[in-house]
């Protein structure tokens, strides 16, 4: 029977030492070029490549709206992603500024190309200010667009007593953004 004294391991020389801590730099390099697959890391996980995308701010835009020389009018925002490529959009609904009234909105997507100092653009009209309605309540929620919807039943009603209400949904699918209204209440609001 070996005594210890005659074990390998209990007479190591330097060279044995230099063999062991090589290989084992080897095992830990190798275990931190193993990454885990995109799939993996879920949802929720931050794009490798720089900072998170910044929604576009909407003060950076010219609005197509016909206001007469009067300035034009930012009321409500929302961000979110609305389309699924991990940068968030910004809807904005706009109308002129006229003072007084309830001058109808137009509700716009805009969005920020990834080159450095682009400028925000509007990439679709949810609703065009010829619809003679005014937007409240803008939400992004479950990457669909929300907005309250007053407007009028018939051209007698004054237009500062908006008498229908209606929830206006959209959604980006197919390639643009469908609309759902999923209520309609032709009452005083």
């Amino acid at each position: 029977m070996p005594t210890l004294e005659t074990l390998a391991h209990n007479s190591a020389r330097p060279l044995h030492w230099l063999t062991t801590a090589t290989a084992m730099a080897a095992v830990i390099a190798a275990a931190g070029l193993v990454q885990p697959d995109a799939a993996a890391t879920g949802p929720s996980a931050a794009p490798a490549s720089g900072p998170p995308a910044t929604a576009p701010d909407p003060a950076g835009v010219t609005y197509p709206l016909d206001c007469k020389g009067l300035p034009v009018a930012v009321t409500a925002t929302a961000q979110g992603d609305l389309d699924g490529d991990g940068r968030p959009e910004t809807v904005a609904a706009v109308r002129c500024d006229a003072g007084s009234g309830t001058p109808p909105h137009a509700i716009y997507v805009l969005t920020q190309d990834k080159a450095p100092g682009a400028t925000p653009r509007i990439v679709a009209t949810l609703l065009e200010a010829g619809k003679k309605q005014t937007a409240t309540e803008l939400t992004i929620r479950d990457g669909a667009v929300t907005a309250s919807l007053l407007g009028y039943s018939s051209p007698e009603v004054p237009r500062y007593s908006p008498d229908v209400k209606q929830l206006a949904k959209w959604r980006w699918s197919g390639g643009k953004f469908r609309q759902e209204l999923t209520n309609s209440d032709a009452r005083s609001v």
